[in-house]
């Protein structure tokens, strides 16, 4: 599941895919991350397929992605999966609040793995006149970081205050969240409660700011649906530090439609990782339904019972379902 996610991230990104090298390994290893005898044959397939970037599954210390890049050739670019997701919400931010929460994040991983000359000038002894320089402009970097860091974070309160405000002036109207692993169809569903026009694309975290439309359904009960940012497996902490202004919407919802890609054979484990980051987020315990979407397209039959409804967003097969069991919820 996490090697098929990852092709699909870097596509997103606007990469392609080439090909792949695995290893089963009790511990990863501190210098390289990968063996010696794997980073020797990843160094002849990145020259017998020609790529220039390399994508880890695993987060790399920045001295193991120095390392790699040293092993691997000069002008090949080594990155982890993190650094993909961040350039994936970088491409998809549209408004200035989402701008700020991705620069947010990237700056905060930049700061976690900036790394200097410090450990070259240290092999020079220490003397005088080869220490300060370099460490000095590290120091820099980091202040510089860390100050653009601190004002960041005021403006992203504000973002949050001014939501707040916001989601004060709809009381009385409950407000159902859309949650769910990325590509889920959510904004797809969206639009079939809604009848909305919400963007619709087939790739990973197409939305990033939440998009808030009004129901009112057949049995007179009037909604404010929420579509929220997709999830995946281990969402890097940055990400949902950052982006703490549009998942407020999760938690401040009064119920949640948890959006499953019934089509997805290992949709199983896709519900396990969203659920954890909803317990992360505090929001486990809100009153939820399962809306399997995507049934003209799986190949199984998807598990019936209560609390779970079977959806496709495409055709239209089971939305008066589903807004049944969204109105029961808020009873």
């Amino acid at each position: 599941m996490r090697l098929s996610e990852l092709d699909a991230l870097v596509s997103a990104a606007g990469a392609d895919v080439v090909g792949h090298i695995t290893q089963r390994r009790a511990q990863v290893d501190p210098s390289t991350l990968l063996g010696a005898g794997k980073v020797e044959e990843l160094s002849a397939r990145v020259r017998e397929s020609g790529a220039n970037l390399v994508v880890t599954l695993e987060p790399l210390r920045p001295r193991q992605r120095a390392a790699l890049e040293r092993e691997v050739g000069d002008g090949i670019a080594v990155v982890d999966r993190n650094v993909i997701i961040l350039d994936i919400f970088a491409q998809h931010a549209r408004t200035s609040d989402g701008k700020l929460q991705v620069e947010l994040a990237q700056l905060r991983h930049r700061l976690a793995n900036l790394i200097g000359s410090r450990d070259a000038l240290s092999r020079l002894g220490g003397g005088i006149g080869t220490r300060g320089p370099g460490e000095t402009k590290l120091e820099v970097d980091r202040r510089r970081m860390r100050l653009r860091i601190s004002r960041l974070e005021r403006e992203l309160a504000a973002v949050r205050e001014r939501r707040s405000e916001q989601r004060r002036g709809r009381e009385g109207t409950p407000v159902v969240a859309l949650v769910g692993y990325t590509n889920a169809g959510k904004s797809s569903l969206l639009n079939a409660l809604t009848g909305a026009r919400v963007l619709v694309a087939d790739q990973p975290f197409a939305t990033l700011d939440p998009t808030l439309r009004r129901a009112r359904f057949d049995e007179g009960t009037s909604v404010v649906l929420a579509d929220t940012v997709g999830f995946v497996s281990d969402l890097p902490r940055e990400l949902v530090n950052a982006f703490r202004a549009t998942l407020d919407e999760v938690t401040s919802a009064n119920a949640l439609v948890h959006v499953i890609d019934a089509s997805n054979p290992q949709w199983r484990q896709q519900r396990s990782s969203v659920t954890r980051v909803l317990t992360e987020l505090g929001a486990a315990g809100k009153p939820l339904v399962l809306a399997f979407n995507k049934i003209d397209a799986a190949e199984r039959p998807v598990p019936a019972g209560a609390g779970s409804v079977a959806v496709s967003a495409r055709t239209g097969e089971g939305i008066a379902d589903l807004k049944r069991a969204i109105a029961r919820l808020l009873t």
